[in-house]
């Protein structure tokens, strides 16, 4: 049995916990056991996560789920929320444990919750559309024109930084929910270019009518979020992170999903 389908049988075992409920030992409630954890996620970020059918799958589900099976701490049904705005909020209400959302460690979030060790670093990319006039080189090509990003992500926070600077127009800004509905609107032709993580838009750019314009460098790093204070389930995760290094599993997870 793989480590998929052994987690999922598992969990079926352990614990009937609903999508929204908590964990005893974790939030101080709910229906999980001591060591269960809700893992939470925002799909549509391939290929970090992303939906097939009824289940969410990708790069952070896998070595989340890898990373947890190297602790004492067993996995609970993924939590897939709407937005990845909403992703902080609930782990902080205690409706889920862990964020595996490619989220990137950044000061303003760190004064929230809490983070792992990094387990990927990635720049941000601005897509255009595939043969399209606009083929941008620098940020500063961007004014004047229909820019869209995910609300909430390290994407969006550069072209508001470029609003503040005066170098962008607030009124050229399109914020979603998601960026599969930004990249469907740069092919429909409603916007110019999409700001986002240079992963994320190398897999659009595989598999849809768009392509990197360029790279830019942010030097961000991803983490798996959690409640300010868990220590133990920090130490632990960071732990699993290390083991599944050592042992190859994360060098074969990014093999899989990225090619690397």
């Amino acid at each position: 049995m793989d480590r998929r389908s052994y987690l999922k049988a598992s969990g079926a075992a352990v614990t009937t916990i609903s999508l929204a409920g908590c964990v005893d030992s974790l939030s101080g409630g709910g229906s999980g056991g001591e060591n269960t954890i809700i893992p939470g996620t925002a799909s549509g970020f391939p290929p970090f996560e992303m939906k097939e059918g009824d289940e969410v799958v990708g790069f952070d589900i896998d070595l989340l789920e890898a990373v947890v099976d190297e602790t004492d701490y067993e996995l609970a049904a993924w939590e897939d929320l709407n937005s990845f705005d909403s992703l902080i909020p609930s782990l902080r209400n205690g409706n889920i444990d862990v964020i595996a959302a490619a989220m990137t460690i950044t000061p303003d979030r760190d004064e929230n919750i809490d983070f792992s060790d990094p387990y990927y670093s990635a720049n941000q990319s601005i897509l255009v559309r595939e043969g399209g006039d606009f083929q941008p080189s620098e940020l500063s090509d961007l004014q004047g024109r229909q820019v869209g990003s995910q609300s909430g992500t390290t994407g969006e926070g550069v072209l508001q930084g470029m609003i503040e600077d005066g170098d962008f127009q607030e009124s050229n800004y399109n914020a979603y929910d998601t960026y599969v509905l930004a990249v469907t609107d740069l092919e429909n032709g409603n916007i110019d270019a999409v700001v986002l993580d240079e992963p994320v838009a190398a897999s659009f750019a595989s598999e849809r009518s768009v392509s990197v314009a360029f790279v830019y460098e942010t030097g961000e790093q991803y983490g798996f979020g959690i409640r300010s204070g868990e220590s133990e389930l920090q130490s632990a995760l960071n732990d699993g992170l290390a083991t599944v290094r050592e042992d190859g599993t994360y060098q074969d997870l990014t093999a899989e999903w990225f090619g690397e």
